[in-house]
């Protein structure tokens, strides 16, 4: 939930691959297909609160989410509701700006969303609540990287932001190159590096949703699992791959 990148790419595709960084001991079931009010939905799913931080469904949406707002804030739980039940929500939405607009994020502990919904033209959108307020923004540039406001300052975001920059010069966004950042990028910083190890706190898995002509598909690695678990889902096929590495 944590850590985010957006890549646009030609004839309308995107590449948006997430690092979660969480308590070593939350449970997360591998994203599979869920029907819900006659949408289908594939998303990782949260054991704790039953929600998700990822997902993208046949309504030709994706979202994703990041823990905090823009400024890092004091937690007051109990909350109404779940973020990760916010981003199952907008998953369901027809008109996916409408449903950013409308829903009431009241009792909802701050959160930044990444949007994407493709019906005739790509919409891209960041919604940031921060407790009080959201705001919209449309996405229109090609690269965007977010770190989520709960574990990294503002120089720690330039740090990484700085890594991501540099990632771009080489010229190679394929998918594959892309996980290859998110996993080695600050290697040997665990604590503002891609990958953190903060004893308590990890980074426990990574998910990319790729979006081409022909197909939706996301791929999640369990980096919990010492064989490395990949899960393999598309909207074509929501049969889950499972693979070993």
């Amino acid at each position: 939930m944590c850590t985010v990148t957006l890549i646009k790419k030609p004839n309308k595709g995107f590449i948006l691959t997430s690092n979660r960084d969480e308590i070593i001991n939350r449970e997360t079931l591998a994203p599979k297909s869920y029907r819900d009010n006659d949408h289908k939905l594939i998303y990782p799913k949260d054991m704790l609160a039953g929600g998700t931080w990822i997902g993208m469904s046949d309504n030709n949406s994706m979202v994703c989410l990041l823990n905090g707002g823009n400024d890092r804030h004091i937690s007051k739980p109990p909350y109404r509701l779940s973020r990760g039940v916010v981003v199952k929500d907008l998953l369901r939405a027809g008109n996916l700006l409408e449903r950013l607009r409308s829903f009431d994020y009241q009792g909802v502990e701050p959160f930044t969303v990444i949007a994407a919904q493709w019906k005739g033209e790509h919409e891209f959108y960041e919604l940031v609540w921060d407790g009080v307020q959201s705001n919209i923004t449309s996405l229109d540039a090609s690269t965007y990287i977010w770190s989520s406001a709960t574990l990294y300052d503002q120089n720690a975001k330039k740090t990484r932001e700085l890594w991501f920059n540099n990632f771009l010069k080489q010229k190679d966004t394929s998918p594959e190159k892309i996980l290859e950042f998110h996993k080695i990028a600050g290697q040997g910083n665990k604590k503002i590096g891609l990958q953190i190890d903060r004893g308590f706190l990890k980074t426990r898995s990574v998910t990319q949703i790729v979006k081409t002509s022909q197909e939706l598909s996301m791929r999640y690695e369990d980096l919990t699992d010492t064989n490395s678990l990949v899960t393999y889902c598309s909207l074509k096929d929501v049969s889950p791959e499972v693979i070993s590495k």
